[in-house]
């Protein structure tokens, strides 16, 4: 039984913009581009804008100091893959939204950050400002900068916020699947605040204030240009792709909105989920999604025949990965609408389960990314910018912004 409609490919549209990117495939790479690709991978900074280890961590506790069984990242993968300062993800799910238990569960997961951190001091260490990282690099440690997943623990709470800066988060996901207290979701219909919240207004101008990122993934488009209108410092988007491959996905950035992003100074980290990056998988995960609800209407959420019609739904289709072309296909995308300066890595590894392409499964496959963009005619240069420069730029401009708006309250007060 066929229950998915595949959606046409991109390869027509692809053909043209290879055209106009400056960065045309290489018909005949040199035979040392392997070789190439591991040592940029080995010698540059590699900062991925979302990891969740975090939650994985707390769902199942596992020693991600030492090779791991499962999941997406640890030690030995980490430093094979070239990678120096993932943002270990503080992921607060929106069913915990205008809960105690919501801010709880970020300082658990801060706290397991930190045990990590304990448990191998030779190995990793926390992270909070460019320099940290520069170190750590030139240390041969891995950092470990924080980001919020959700605004929700803050509560509405200034001072809560404050309390988390303390603590190392140096980026904010305003929202996430539900409109929350401070902005509204792309996910969620119902925009509860046309945006931004009055609270989030006040929220873009004390981050500002702190030295800590905006995030924009997961908010309204509206949501986003009011960000990108109030904030003084670039935002990035830790973790989205490219809204011309998944047509009417929110989720995912247009091309308007990246010029916007561009005037911020901004950057897009591109995420490596299938369902971010292919219609195909999009369409996939959308015709599950609603063959699900009418299976729960019918039979019952968890009912025996909806677990059976599932099944025969993963049987029938097999889930269509993407591969790596499609993440250097979004990258070239962005390249020929804004240019490499606003370009960055945000995987989701151990964030969107078994969806990632073909040969980037884990962190140990960074090389081929820096392949694939060798191939694809990018410089060295431009690679070192979209593994990590280009973001640790906002993170400087962002660190400077905080920098100067203390110096001009001290002397208002003087």
């Amino acid at each position: 039984m066929a229950f998915i409609k595949m959606l046409p490919s991109a390869s027509v549209f692809l053909g043209a913009l290879l055209s106009v990117t400056g960065c045309a495939q290489i018909a005949n790479p040199p035979a040392n581009i392997e070789a190439q690709a591991q040592r940029i991978a080995q010698q540059s900074i590699i900062v991925d804008g979302h990891i969740d280890v975090p939650y994985r961590v707390h769902k199942q506790w596992v020693d991600v100091t030492a090779a791991t069984a499962d999941g997406d990242f640890d030690y030995p993968r980490a430093i094979q893959g070239g990678l120096n300062a993932p943002f270990m993800s503080i992921y607060v799910p929106a069913s915990l939204d205008n809960s105690k238990a919501s801010t709880q569960l970020a300082h658990t997961l801060i706290d397991t950050v930190e045990a990590i951190v304990a448990r191998a001091p030779d190995k990793f260490a926390i992270a909070t400002t460019v320099a940290d990282i520069e170190q750590h690099f030139k240390q041969g440690l891995i950092s470990l900068p924080l980001g919020m997943e959700n605004g929700s623990p803050i509560q509405g709470s200034l001072a809560t916020l404050q309390q988390f800066y303390d603590r190392g988060i140096r980026y904010i996901t305003l929202a996430h699947s539900q409109s929350n207290h401070i902005s509204d979701s792309s996910y969620d219909i119902r925009k509860r605040w046309k945006g931004l919240s009055p609270f989030g207004k006040t929220l873009i101008t004390r981050m500002n204030e702190l030295g800590m990122m905006i995030d924009i993934s997961h908010v309204s488009d509206a949501a986003f240009y009011q960000v990108v209108e109030l904030s003084k410092a670039p935002v990035i988007a830790s973790h989205s792709s490219i809204r011309r491959f998944t047509p009417g996905w929110e989720r995912n950035m247009d091309e308007t909105m990246l010029q916007s992003l561009a005037n911020n100074d901004g950057v897009i980290m591109i995420n490596f989920g299938s369902g971010f990056l292919s219609p195909q998988a999009r369409s996939w995960w959308d015709n599950l999604s609603d063959l699900r609800s009418q299976w729960a209407e019918r039979w019952g959420k968890n009912s025996a025949k909806a677990i059976a019609l599932e099944a025969e739904y993963r049987s029938s289709n097999p889930y269509p990965f993407a591969d790596l072309n499609t993440v250097l296909d979004h990258i070239d995308l962005v390249n020929a609408t804004i240019g490499t300066r606003h370009i960055g890595i945000g995987s989701d590894f151990d964030g969107v389960g078994n969806t990632l392409p073909t040969e980037l499964k884990d962190v140990s496959t960074y090389p081929n990314l820096v392949r694939g963009l060798l191939e694809r005619g990018y410089s060295e240069a431009q690679i070192q910018g979209i593994l990590g420069q280009n973001v640790l730029r906002v993170f400087k401009a962002v660190e400077a912004y905080a920098t100067q708006a203390s110096a001009s309250e001290s002397l208002q007060n003087d």
